[in-house]
């Protein structure tokens, strides 16, 4: 037998080392990852809650309604800005609720500087909290060094507001703001095809138009309007100010600062926004005071809300048993099949409603939805599962969040009742078909495209092909089709005759108040509200509320549990108003990601981004 050659062994050895070195790192980060399991679950008991303490709400990320899956190194070394984080509303609000009830919680506090986004709805559930807690005796109190207008609403609950001297009060309204593209295209040589149903199905405009219609600056204008008459409302009442002391604020705010001499903390002062200037030593002095303890470093007392609710909530490895309202959440676009929390999954969504509603103790099911909607198979697949458990014979409630529109209230129609918050956006009923052609622009560089096919729609999808007239033909036909189906759906479902679904169809979107004068929503409430309704058409009058999810992998739930028990927080903290800087961007890059239809057809409501 000949030797191996000197080239063969040296390869030979190399491979040999590399696979030493594999399963050397493998081992090292598995002993690692027991360290990490070990330090967070086993060595020694959670520090108990202090005989008097302030709960904490640190709200440093993005109010959701739903988590999106952890991420390995999310976990490890936590997040890198508190834009990608998500802080879950059930578990401030149950927080709250707890906290209410406790002798150990004396009072609560809100520090808001890293709160990226919320949404008026979202504040509406948490103020219904806080003013339960207020009942109490409890005092709720706001600091900060700087309030977006986000975190200002939320800080206007409380009993006192407390503002850094350097910090100020910015508020600016609501505005809804598209980019335009039909010169760009044009001279780019681009051609955009859009086919749609509904007269104010606004998805086109930017592709068709340079600027915003005046029919639908009137219809965005009357939801803005109500939205902001909805937030200047909430402040001035909880301020105590008088009507209109908001928007003569923003209005005169140049000059009331100049008055000044730009102290824009004196005139957030002057102006009865806050109660209080003070540096974070003194505000730790007096908040001190008011909690009635202060920690081993002389800082007030304080119990963060996430683990106070982790504590206080019954383990999720405990069965519920009895009689029970299950609530079932369902946010983000909704596209086809299998799907991770945070997107509407058509196959996930429905087969958690078909196994919820099979689950024995449920009586009702409440659909938590806050989505502008997405692929029109995926979302008639959720549909026909709501259909399917109805026809079972047990209640469906829909909770709407801050926008259940186009495929969003697609899934919802067809429920007993439609819950939604008073700040809730909802219907732009109406279907769109949208994709460009490049062949002018590639004509312009001297590409050209020719060929044969066997029948006269065989490369008609091509985009560097012009639009096949047959093809336009059907697609217009589709479009037609699907949006009758989506009328007559609604009328089906709501009680109503066609005729009457079409006048306030056509792809408009409502706010929550004129669609529940429209007969698109029953009533205006939060999430509670819906619950109790749902136990209600359920005949029941003691019951437990279940939170369903899509179970998680192992893996998933171990990242999910690690973050939740280390309470990581930012390695990088970046302000908040940088987040929303670019949120714009993300949110456009990411709903051309979701555009996954097999059908090319959408039902979505993309001037719904904008919602506060």
């Amino acid at each position: 037998m000949s030797k191996p050659s000197l080239l063969r062994r040296l390869f030979s050895g190399f491979w040999r080392a590399l696979t030493w070195l594999r399963l050397a790192l493998s081992n090292i980060l598995f002993l690692v990852l027991l360290v990490v399991i070990y330090l967070l679950y086993f060595s020694g008991e959670q520090k108990p809650v202090p005989e008097r303490a302030a709960l904490l709400l640190n709200l440093n990320g993005t109010l959701v309604d739903e988590k999106s899956p952890a991420q390995p190194l999310q976990a490890l070394f936590g997040q890198a800005a508190p834009g990608s984080r998500e802080v879950l509303l059930r578990d401030v609000v149950d927080a709250i609720n707890y906290a209410r009830t406790d002798p150990a919680i004396t009072s609560l506090v809100m520090e808001l500087d890293f709160m990226v986004s919320s949404g008026i709805s979202k504040h509406l559930e948490i103020a219904e909290a806080l003013d339960a807690f207020k009942a109490s005796g409890k005092p709720v109190m706001a600091m900060g060094d700087y309030f977006s207008q986000d975190q200002y609403l939320l800080a206007s609950q409380s009993d006192e507001v407390i503002l850094h001297p350097m910090g100020a009060v910015p508020l600016e309204g609501f505005a809804s703001y598209r980019n335009h593209f039909r010169e760009a295209l044009e001279k780019l040589s681009v051609s955009m095809h859009v086919f749609k149903a509904g007269e104010h199905k606004s998805m086109a405009e930017p592709f068709l138009r340079n600027d915003m219609s005046e029919q639908e600056k009137e219809i965005t204008e009357r939801w803005l309007e109500d939205l902001w008459g909805r937030y200047t409302g909430l402040v001035e009442e909880r301020r105590q100010l008088p009507a209109g002391a908001v928007n003569a604020y923003i209005n005169n705010y140049a000059e009331l600062l100049a008055a000044i001499d730009g102290d824009s903390a004196g005139l957030a002062l002057e102006q009865g926004l806050v109660d209080r200037l003070m540096s974070r030593r003194d505000a730790n002095e007096y908040l001190a005071g008011v909690v009635g303890a202060t920690d081993d470093q002389g800082f007030y007392e304080a119990v963060m809300f996430e683990r106070y609710v982790a504590r206080k909530r019954p383990s999720s490895l405990t069965r519920m048993s009895g009689e029970r309202i299950a609530v079932v959440t369902a946010v983000g676009n909704i596209m086809p099949g299998e799907q991770p929390p945070g997107v509407i999954g058509a196959d996930t969504l429905s087969r958690l409603l078909r196994q919820t509603a099979d689950a024995e103790g449920v009586r009702a099911i409440v659909l938590r939805v806050n989505s502008g909607g997405g692929s029109v198979m995926a979302s008639e697949r959720i549909r026909q599962a709501v259909a399917e458990v109805r026809e079972q014979g047990m209640p469906v409630v829909v909770s709407m969040g801050s926008v259940a529109a186009s495929g969003g209230y697609y899934i919802a129609a067809e429920a007993d009742e439609i819950w939604a918050t008073p700040a809730t956006l909802t219907g732009s009923i109406g279907v769109f078909v949208a994709f460009p052609t490049f062949e002018q622009l590639l004509d312009r560089v001297g590409v050209h495209t020719d060929g044969v096919g066997t029948t006269e729609l065989a490369g008609s999808l091509r985009l560097d092909r012009p639009l096949n007239p047959q093809l336009a033909r059907s697609l217009e036909n589709t479009v037609e089709f699907t949006y009758r189906n989506f009328v007559e759906l609604v009328a089906e479902g709501r009680g109503m005759s066609v005729e009457q679904v079409r006048e306030v169809a056509e792809g408009r979107v409502w706010s929550a108040a004129d669609a529940q004068r429209v007969g698109l929503v029953d009533e205006l409430g939060s999430l509670r509200q819906a619950i109790a309704a749902a136990a209600t058409l359920a005949g029941l009058e003691e019951y437990k509320v279940d939170y369903v999810h899509q179970p998680l992998s192992p893996r998933d739930l171990l990242l999910q549990q690690l973050l939740s028990r280390a309470g990581i927080e930012s390695l990088f903290p970046v302000n908040s108003n940088v987040q929303q800087l670019i949120q714009p961007l993300s949110r456009a890059a990411q709903a051309l990601l979701e555009l996954n239809d097999p059908g090319y057809l959408y039902m979505r409501c993309l001037s719904c981004s904008a919602v506060p």
